[in-house]
Parts: C-alpha cells; sequence; structure tokens
C-alpha cells in the first residue's frame, strides 16, 4: 500500500513538473512570437523615424532604449527581433544617425561611407539589414554640405584637386548624379549645383542598390520592406523626407533595365572550390 501511494506521489510530481516545463516553454515561445510582432510595417517604421526627428529637432529628445537594462537586453537577444530601420548615410560626423532620430540600442542598422554612395560592400551591408535583420525599411541618407558630392562636382567643374588613390573609386558613383543635376538646372552655375548634386546623388544610390540587388527589389515588390531617400540638413538637424513616388519610378525602370542583376543568391559552388 505505501508502495502504491509512493508512486502515486512520484507520478504526480513528474506530471507537474512536465506541466511547469511545458508552461514556461510556452511562455519563452509567446514572448518570443511577440517580440517579432512587435515590429512596424514599413509606413509605421518611417513615421517612427519622423516622430524621432522631430523630437530631435525641437530639443526634446528622450533618448529611448540607451541604459543598462538595454545593454544587459542587447548582450542576450538577437538584433533583428528590435531594429526597424537600415540607414546608410555619410561618414560625415556631422550626421549622428541614432541622435537626429531619438533612437537607441538596436533600433537601427547603420551603414555609413563617405558620399552614401551604393558599392558592393554598401549593398551587401544593406541586404543583411532588410534580409536578415528584417528591418521593414531602409532609408538612403544624404546631407547638406556633402564633402564628397562637393570635391566631385568641382573636379566636374575643372576645379579638382589631386586625391589619395583610393579616394576616385570611392566616389565615382557621384559623378553620374553631378553630371545629372547639371543637365536638370542649366542655370545653376559652380558651386550652386551642389544642392541639386547632393538630392541627385541621393536617387542615384537607391539606382545603384535596385540595379545590383535583386534581394532588395524582391523584397520592395512584396511589400515587405520600403526604401525611401531623406536629406539631412546639417545646420538645423532637420531630415526632408524625398517623394516616395521617385522610388517606385526607380524601381520600375531597373526592372526594365537587361543591365539589371538577377541573382539575388550567392553562388556558394565558387567558394567551396576555393577552399
Amino acid at each position: 500500500m505505501k508502495k502504491t501511494s509512493l508512486r502515486l506521489i512520484l507520478c504526480l510530481l513528474v506530471t507537474c513538473m512536465m506541466a511547469f516545463a511545458g508552461c514556461k516553454t510556452s511562455a519563452i515561445t509567446s514572448d518570443k512570437a511577440s517580440a517579432m510582432q512587435q515590429k512596424p510595417s514599413p509606413d509605421q517604421a518611417i513615421q517612427i523615424l519622423k516622430d524621432g526627428n522631430e523630437r530631435f529637432v525641437s530639443g526634446t529628445s528622450q533618448h529611448p532604449r540607451q541604459n543598462k537594462e538595454r545593454l544587459i537586453q542587447a548582450g542576450k537577444e538577437d538584433q533583428g527581433d528590435h531594429a526597424y530601420a537600415t540607414i546608410i548615410t555619410c561618414s560625415d560626423s556631422r550626421v549622428p544617425v541614432e541622435l537626429i532620430f531619438d533612437a537607441g540600442v538596436m533600433d537601427i542598422f547603420v551603414i555609413r561611407v563617405a558620399g552614401n554612395v551604393c558599392d558592393t560592400d554598401e549593398v551587401g551591408s544593406i541586404e543583411y539589414g532588410l534580409a536578415h535583420v528584417h528591418t521593414p525599411v531602409m532609408v538612403l541618407l544624404g546631407h547638406t554640405q556633402c564633402g564628397a558630392v562637393t570635391a566631385v562636382t568641382r573636379a566636374v567643374n575643372g576645379h579638382g584637386h589631386a586625391m589619395e588613390r583610393n579616394i576616385p573609386p570611392l566616389v565615382d558613383n557621384i559623378e553620374p548624379a553631378v553630371r545629372h543635376a547639371m543637365e536638370k538646372h542649366p542655370h545653376a552655375k559652380g558651386d550652386e549645383i551642389i544642392p541639386f548634386a547632393i538630392e541627385e546623388n541621393v536617387w542615384t544610390s537607391i539606382r545603384d542598390l535596385f540595379m545590383t540587388s535583386p534581394a532588395t527589389r524582391d523584397l520592395v515588390k512584396a511589400g515587405k520592406a520600403k526604401v525611401v531617400g531623406a536629406i539631412y540638413d546639417v545646420s538645423t538637424g532637420k531630415v526632408s523626407w524625398l517623394e516616395e513616388a521617385k522610388v517606385d519610378n526607380i524601381l520600375k525602370e531597373v526592372e526594365a533595365d537587361p543591365d539589371r542583376a538577377m541573382e539575388a543568391m550567392a553562388d556558394n559552388a565558387h567558394d567551396s572550390d576555393d577552399h
């Protein structure tokens, strides 16, 4: 009789422990799913950025998610469950991305390069931000007084100067933007063309991104992500958002271009042959 009672008690204990473990696992799974569900839509993500910039400009920044608890969280969790924007912008020290959008740790996947150009490394980083960090928006952020665009503009106007050997390949993507700006604004002479070239450089970079990244095109066409352009004013802190319809037109033009890249995924067979 005692043995039977003991067995019954043990069975009840095991059952309770299994039920508790199951509840704990369900809670973890639920928390994980909840975190994933908290990702905003592309339009909501853009609004979050706009609201953050408005706070920055008005001097009411909240400096969210910048405390010790967030750092601990960052050490334990995947950024892909939190980041809501991928932003490529210039390396210029006057463009502090997280500050101007009043964002915190794990909020923005940032890519910085002189002239906010989209060459292979930058496009690969954008693809990582969209396809692996799962950000619903990608912002191509130019800025006023851009030194890279200014240097290329002056070079095109015949007032260039000697550059270190690795700089010309870095900024050669900007020259088409400068020439397009000159064609569109023939009245602008000398440095007057620079503001127009800065905006044109945003559109050129977006086109370069679409031309070389089928993965980005696919995500945008599927409605899973948006690509938008913007200009940051270094003297006021304000971000001016460019026309979204222009991005749609660029995408349509690229889709009709026979020279666009077609294979979204890398050919890993070549990598394995090399090792």
